[in-house]
C-alpha cells in the first residue's frame, strides 16, 4: 500500500486525502462564523462573499489555527499509538464535516472533523496516553500561537485566535464524557485525569481573560 512515511510513521492515502479534506473544510465553515460574527451577510451571494478579502483573510487565518489545531490534536493520538505499536489512522467523518458547514451557514459552531481509529493489543495506560496526547499537543500549540499575538495584524490575529480555539480544544477534550479524550485519561489514572483537566480548564478561562476572543 502506497502512502507517505514521515519519522517512522506511515499515512496512508485515505488518510491524507481525510486530513486535507478535513483541515480545507474546518477552515471554511470557522471562516463561515467569523464573517457572519461580524455582522456581515453570506447570504444570498456565497460565491461573491468568497471572492472577497476580507473572507479570503478569515479563510487563511482559520486554516492556520482552528485547522491545525485540530489534526495535530488527532495526528497526535495516531503517532502514540503507533509508538505502542498500533495500526493507527485518521478518518474523517464526511457527514459530521457536511454538518459543520452547515452549521457555520446558519451562524453557530460544531466540530466534529473525525478520528484517528487504532487497533491492536494496548493496555489501559497506553490507551490512556494515545487519548492525553491530544490536549496536551494543543496546550503546547497555546505556548506557540501566544508570542504571535503580539504583534499585530494578520499575525496577530493568528495567535489571538491561535491560542483561544487551542486553549478550548484541550479543556473541551479532556471532559469525562461520551468519545472525549477525558473519559479515557480517567479510566486510566484518576491523578492524570484531575491534573490534566484542570490545568486545562485553567488555561482555557486565563486564555479568555488574556487575549479575549477575536473581533474581525
Amino acid at each position: 500500500m502506497s502512502g507517505v512515511t514521515l519519522g517512522g510513521i506511515r499515512f496512508y492515502p485515505d488518510e491524507l486525502r481525510d486530513l486535507v479534506v478535513a483541515w480545507v473544510v474546518l477552515g471554511a465553515a470557522f471562516s463561515v462564523f467569523f464573517f457572519r460574527a461580524t455582522g456581515r451577510q453570506v447570504f444570498p451571494d456565497i460565491a461573491g462573499v468568497i471572492s472577497t478579502p476580507a473572507f479570503g483573510r478569515l479563510l487563511a487565518v482559520s486554516m492556520l489555527t482552528v485547522g491545525v489545531g485540530f489534526l495535530l490534536h488527532e495526528l497526535a493520538h495516531k503517532v502514540v499509538a503507533v509508538r505502542f505499536g498500533q495500526v493507527a489512522a485518521f478518518r474523517a467523518d464526511y457527514p459530521m464535516l457536511a454538518l459543520c458547514l452547515g452549521a457555520a451557514l446558519a451562524g453557530f459552531l460544531f466540530a466534529a472533523p473525525g478520528a484517528v481509529h487504532h487497533r491492536g493489543r494496548i493496555t489501559p495506560r497506553q490507551n490512556g496516553l494515545v487519548s492525553v496526547a491530544g490536549p496536551l499537543t494543543n496546550v503546547a500549540l497555546v505556548a506557540v500561537f501566544l508570542p504571535f499575538y503580539f504583534l499585530s495584524g494578520f499575525l496577530g490575529d493568528v495567535g489571538q485566535l491561535g491560542v483561544i480555539i487551542n486553549a478550548v480544544l484541550a479543556a473541551f477534550n479532556m471532559i469525562p464524557f461520551g468519545p472525549l479524550d477525558g473519559r479515557k485519561v480517567l479510566g486510566w489514572s484518576k491523578t492524570v485525569f484531575a491534573a490534566v483537566f484542570l490545568g486545562t480548564a485553567a488555561l482555557a478561562v486565563g486564555s479568555f481573560l488574556v487575549v479575549g476572543f477575536p473581533a474581525f
